[in-house]
């Protein structure tokens, strides 16, 4: 009998893309290299056009052991395929002891998946040995993938409880190579219930008790997402004080920016210029700028321009209230500018229209010397503003600021640094145990071959 096998090209680089990006993370989580973590979560992007169920069931069957309770339940939410093996073979007719012609018989695997027919090769049975024990970072990776295959199908139900499935699995791993996967994960956790038609206040409390996990953690990234998220949500339902309380308490970053302009905060134009992001952030950006400026006019424009874009985020609400901060941008400009100027030429500058722009103009003065904004005096009997004079900066708390800054950076880096080289302490001491370990086992060997002799 001969075996013939036709190969079908269909799938294979796929396949073995996810094998290379299963070897990284493997690499990665046991020599606790976060880059090459980082590397594999960067490739999802590119094969997330081409992940079909199949595929995505032969990597689980490589990746996990088939049998355990991760691979069943990620099984479980994949379509079922359903696999048809036609042998291609020959029967020889040996004088007449049969009585039968030569019969050929196709050799090729079809698998099924539910209304569409997908041809896959017999390699397929290569990514069938797996791993006895996966990383838990494998694991995790394993929950990414079939989350964000469940949302690009559109099946967001299913979606919604798997990923309440995999953040509890997450809630139990506490490796800091898994947090850049446990970032991703998070993001798609609340993008699965925004999607779908549920409330998306059912998840706030708990993005906010993962917000406390990452934070005992020492989770610098999850707590940048989580905190994201949650002022989505609370964006999302106009809660713009409890937004505001929350940003203003939850720590920050040097490492990871967030896009200031829409919590009355003006961000760096870095942020703006990030390649490939020009084109999304347009309109922040022209938004940034005329709040910057304190052009009020400039702001209208470029709000009405926008508009549209702007309501689709759910942020046209939020930047009309931007308009008192564009007006005292503005009065701080003049008052950088000027040491006196009258009342009716601050409503100029601004270009504040209104019915009564100088009684306006003096309210908004007030409030801003009250708030601490600008630094003058308001005379309302001769309709001026004085602006103090800049006295000695060092007489101020900036280079007291400055200075406390640059002492918590070195104290940063002095601190990673001990923590670095208590991991190759550590690391030392762990491979001197495992050399006495081995050599104690030679030796234990040897003795009872010994005995046996």
């Amino acid at each position: 009998m001969e075996r013939e096998e036709i190969n079908l090209p269909t799938g294979i680089p796929m396949r073995l893309n996810l094998k290379e990006i299963a070897s990284l993370i493997d690499t990665g989580a046991c020599a606790h290299e976060i880059r090459q973590i980082v590397r594999a979560v960067r490739l999802i992007m590119a094969i997330r056009r081409k992940l079909k169920a199949p595929i995505l069931s032969a990597f689980l069957n490589f990746a996990l052991p088939p049998g355990s309770e991760a691979h069943s339940r990620l099984s479980s939410y994949l379509p079922k395929c359903r696999v048809v093996t036609v042998v291609r073979m020959r029967v020889h007719q040996f004088g007449n002891l049969c009585g039968l012609h030569s019969q050929t018989l196709h050799c090729s695997t079809l698998v099924i998946e539910d209304e569409h027919d997908m041809e896959v090769d017999t390699a397929t049975s290569s990514l069938q040995a797996s791993a006895k024990h996966p990383s838990p970072e494998l694991e995790i990776y394993c929950y990414l993938l079939v989350l964000i295959f469940l949302i690009d199908q559109k099946k967001y139900d299913e979606a919604k409880a798997f990923s309440s499935a995999s953040i509890a699995r997450l809630k139990n791993v506490n490796r800091r190579t898994v947090d850049v996967l446990a970032a991703r994960l998070y993001f798609y956790y609340s993008l699965s219930y925004e999607l779908t038609t549920a409330d998306l206040a059912e998840v706030r409390g708990n993005l906010l008790a993962l917000h406390r996990i990452a934070t005992l953690r020492h989770d610098e990234l999850g707590q940048e997402t989580l905190l994201n998220l949650l002022l989505r949500n609370y964006h999302h339902y106009n809660l713009y004080d409890q937004e505001e309380k929350l940003r203003s308490k939850a720590p920050r970053f040097e490492e990871h920016s967030n896009l200031q302009a829409t919590l009355c905060e003006i961000p760096e134009r870095t942020i703006f210029t990030q390649k490939g992001m020009e084109k999304a952030l347009r309109p922040c950006f022209e938004l940034t700028n005329a709040v910057h400026i304190g052009d009020l006019e400039l702001f209208r424009s470029v709000a009405e321009k926008f508009s549209s874009a702007f309501s689709s985020v759910r942020t046209h609400n939020l930047i009309v209230r931007l308009w008192h901060n564009v007006i005292r941008n503005g009065l701080r400009n003049i008052s950088i500018s000027y040491s006196r100027i009258s009342l009716p030429d601050v409503a100029k500058k601004p270009r504040l229209y209104s019915a009564n722009p100088v009684a306006d103009a003096e309210g908004i003065i007030a409030k801003a010397i009250r708030d601490g904004a600008i630094d003058a005096i308001l005379d309302h009997a001769n309709g001026w503003m004085l602006s103090k004079e800049t006295g000695d900066i060092y007489f101020t708390n900036e280079p007291q600021i400055a200075f406390n800054t640059r002492i918590a950076f070195c104290l940063k880096c002095i601190m990673r640094q001990y923590a670095h080289c208590d991991f190759l302490q550590t690391l030392k001491r762990t491979k001197k145990v495992l050399r006495k370990g081995r050599r104690d086992n030679k030796k234990m060997q040897r003795r009872m071959t010994v005995s046996s002799d």
